[in-house]
């Protein structure tokens, strides 16, 4: 089967946001062109392909897997391609003729069983505190503020990540990036975070997302370390509908306090 590329004009969603990283003039800071478009939503732009592929049934038990190479800026074209590969498919991602993000996405026989049980349910911290080491201390468990996103907010999220395919309204459905911005809010409601950067995930769907769920992760800190100047945080978490059903078995990466280097 032919995998149709599909082309995006970039855009970034997080212009206003407390993350300064996607604020052009914080981002040069840092060595970078401008602001970043969000990891979230590069990864929603991969997820059209296997949506394409397999219609509903990737967003009821499909994995998919991302790393962000280098960014991709506001306005430009981002170029996504697959190509079958051991029966699931091998995804790039390309800007200004730079590969900006690779991935993989497969359509297991069944959703794997997980246990709400497994992953503890923990309210998002009562006050945000500036971010350190402790912040996200491995084995801790951090929750988020409830999220939903119903009517006109479903639909904005669509346009907003530029997704064409009408599989989101004519079913109901959520697009499978909100989980992705859920995993963000993990980090964001538990401290005050300076420019941070998502580097990559890995999410297991396990349902699909309805519009207008209550959305909340429950995720555990299995990683904080510092690594070329960067400190990364790791997350292992569940993001749950409406208090009791999963949806997603997620893995996060992050980089929440990145080196801060004089722009070329």
């Amino acid at each position: 089967m032919t995998i149709e590329p599909y082309r995006v004009s970039a855009y970034n969603t997080s212009k206003q946001s407390e993350n300064k990283i996607h604020d052009d003039a914080v981002a040069r800071r840092f060595g970078f062109s401008g602001g970043l478009v969000p990891g979230v939503d590069v990864m929603a732009y991969m997820l059209h392909l296997p949506v394409a592929k397999w219609g509903r049934a990737f967003l009821e038990r499909g994995l998919i897997e991302a790393r962000f190479v280098k960014p991709v800026y506001d306005g430009e074209i981002a170029d996504v391609t697959a190509e079958e590969s051991h029966g699931g498919l091998s995804i790039e991602i390309k800007s200004r003729g730079q590969l900006c993000a690779t991935g993989s996405a497969s359509l297991p026989a069944s959703a794997p069983v997980v246990s709400v049980a497994d992953f503890s349910e923990t309210a998002a911290v009562a006050e945000r505190r500036p971010v350190d080491t402790a912040s996200y201390q491995v084995g801790k468990w951090l929750g988020t503020i409830p999220r939903t996103w119903a009517g006109e907010a479903a639909q904005q999220y669509l346009t907003d990540v530029r997704e064409l395919d009408p599989i989101y309204a004519a079913e109901g459905l959520g697009h499978p990036g909100l989980l992705q911005r859920v995993m963000n809010k993990v980090l964001v409601d538990n401290a005050i975070l300076g420019p941070w950067i998502h580097v990559g995930s890995r999410m297991q769907l396990l349902a699909a997302t309805k519009r207008g769920d209550e959305l909340t992760a429950r995720a555990k800190v299995t990683g904080n370390y510092e690594k070329k100047g960067h400190r990364f945080v790791e997350l292992d978490a569940l993001v749950v509908a409406n208090g009791r059903t999963p949806l997603a078995h997620c893995q996060h990466i992050a980089i929440y306090q990145p080196r801060e280097q004089a722009a070329a």
